[in-house]
């Protein structure tokens, strides 16, 4: 345990993490070199809560799912007692749980205390449960009436992160909700050493394992001075003329962003109000959901396909049963590595003419090099084809992205789009790539075959079952008792990254998805993650042994 330290412990979980105090200053003493408090938390999912023991499941006035957590153990030394120990215990395992897409918390605490687990949030269900001479209530709450209840405390807790040495794994402040992933990249920095790059794995990223094409390599080193200080043309048109060119549509169809972010967070607001109603086809990445709930505050419908279903006649029947602005889909599917019937997409647009269809096509690359979803956008008044140029041209520190679509859609795109937006590096970086398909293509290949071999090390590793895929990626999902939580946090301390979703509902506690990388980097992956793999399972076995 560290000096000085507060500890938040995961019951049958993620590995121990600590929280510890610089200088907490109690009415009894100065925090000394010891052990003041802890709490422990039980994820969905990993066997019994503490409530079972008292509470049959079906009588519980919550539902018992995916996202219901619960606090087990809050103790804080009697010494302590009093002090902001006891808060700062609660604040990190309430961040803990809303970090890993818990939706709902539960615990059964002593009657006496609360009235501590009320100021943070908590309600009282209206039971009780006599144990002894100790008498528990059953509390709990949503992770969004706590959310709302931290924010009335907000200038308490800015106050307390100045005195709390913070070494977990998650941040002290909520992350937002467009939060995208990339713990590898913040742990690299802007410009990271040598040895940093070659012992950190970023697999939970998906930056091409290939450099871009010979000629992008050659203008950064031919003239690197004016391509950092020379103004870059106003509005990027000789980078739309490219785009253009290459996809045998008119440049009046292209707007482009500085990456796909910047052009979802731009144009979909101008898209849709709050009196529109979008359907989402999950699971996706955090950018579009988080603009549609916190941006434009419209009415958000789900639906999951998968490559087993008829794409056809569930997109049509889900479409047409309903008033849709706005239909989103990501195809290849991204975290899924799925390909939808292009076919079976353009029938559903077609015969959708009062609905507009946004297909984020960024990982089409690595799949086909068809083309015709992109002109039939350019000609159409329902659909627009969403690209970033990131990871299958391997730019994606320029950040360049662009829209394929309808004239007067495209037209509107530049009205909220400043001068200059696209730098000189960026945009002539992402000319000369579009100049070498060649090149691309060769690389698409051998990403597929190192996606087959990763495929094949991932699938010897007993509890991983790595899912078909036909992007730079693989989605693994994992058997119980191992959970997607535990895995990436014990690989990123043998400093492999590979992404989890904690919050989306679809996989949470089940799956990650691993980068493709090149032949080398592979066969490390695959040996950290068995080991990785074998010491989860281990401490899972002898759990369950102890209990």
């Amino acid at each position: 345990m560290p000096r000085n330290s507060v500890s938040t412990a995961s019951e049958r979980t993620p590995a121990l993490s600590t929280v510890s105090t610089r200088s907490i200053t109690t009415s009894r003493r100065l925090f000394e070199e010891f052990l003041a408090g802890f709490v422990s938390i039980t994820p969905p999912g990993h066997g019994s809560y503490s409530i079972d023991k008292y509470l049959a499941r079906d009588e519980l006035p919550f539902p018992v799912d995916d996202g219901l957590f619960e606090i087990r153990i809050l103790t804080v030394d009697p010494a302590f007692r009093g002090s902001p120990v006891a808060g700062i215990l609660m604040y990190a395992s309430l961040r803990w749980v809303e970090d890993h897409g818990g939706s709902n918390i539960v615990l059964i605490g002593r009657t006496e205390v609360a009235k501590l687990y009320e100021r943070v949030g908590m309600r009282r269900l209206g039971r009780r449960v006599e144990s002894g001479a100790v008498t528990f209530e059953l509390m709990g709450a949503s992770i969004a009436e706590v959310q709302a209840r931290a924010e009335e405390f907000a200038g308490l807790l800015r106050r307390l992160r100045a005195s709390v040495d913070w070494a977990l794994t998650i941040p002290f402040a909520r992350r937002p909700s467009a939060f995208h992933g990339g713990a590898s990249q913040n742990v690299l920095g802007v410009l990271p050493s040598s040895e940093q790059r070659s012992s950190v794995i970023t697999a939970d990223v998906l930056d091409a394992w290939f450099p871009p094409a010979p000629a992008v390599r050659t203008m950064f080193e031919e003239d690197p001075d004016f391509l950092s200080m020379a103004s870059p043309p106003t509005d990027a048109s000789e980078l739309r003329e490219a785009i253009a060119t290459s996809l045998e549509v008119d440049p009046a169809s292209i707007a482009v962003g500085a990456g796909l972010s910047d052009l979802i967070f731009r144009c979909l607001p101008r898209l849709l109000a709050p009196t529109s109603r979008v359907l989402l086809v999950e699971p996706l990445y955090g950018e579009y959901r988080h603009v549609l709930q916190t941006l434009v505050g419209c009415q958000i419908d789900r639906v999951v396909l998968s490559p087993d279903r008829d794409t056809s006649a569930t997109l049509h029947g889900t479409v047409f049963d309903a008033d849709y602005t706005l239909v989103v889909i990501v195809d290849p599917n991204n975290p899924l590595g799925y390909r939808l019937d292009l076919d079976a997409l353009v029938n559903v647009v077609d015969a959708s003419p009062g609905t507009r269809f946004w297909i984020d096509r960024t990982y089409a690359p690595f799949a086909d090099s068809d083309r015709s979803l992109e002109r039939l956008a350019s000609r159409s008044s329902n659909l627009i084809v969403a690209t970033s140029m990131s990871k299958a041209y391997a730019l994606s520190g320029l950040r360049v992205g662009y829209l394929c679509g309808p004239v007067d859609v495209i037209a509107d795109a530049w009205r909220t789009t400043p001068p200059w937006l696209i730098s000189r590096p960026a945009g002539a970086a992402a000319v000369a790539a579009l100049a070498d398909p060649a090149y691309y293509a060769r690389r698409y290949l051998e990403t597929a075959a190192l996606r087959t071999e990763l495929t094949t090390g991932l699938a010897r590793i007993r509890g991983v079952r790595p899912r078909p895929s036909v992007a730079n990626f693989i989605l693994c999902e994992l058997d119980p008792p191992l959970d997607a939580s535990t895995v990436v946090e014990r690989a990123a301390a043998r400093d492999l990254y590979v992404r989890g979703f904690p919050s989306d509902p679809y996989l949470r506690w089940r799956a990650i998805r691993i980068g493709v990388k090149d032949q080398a980097t592979q066969v490390r992956i695959v040996a950290i993650l068995e080991e990785v793999i074998e010491e989860v399972a281990s401490a899972r076995r002898r759990a369950a042994v102890a209990t």
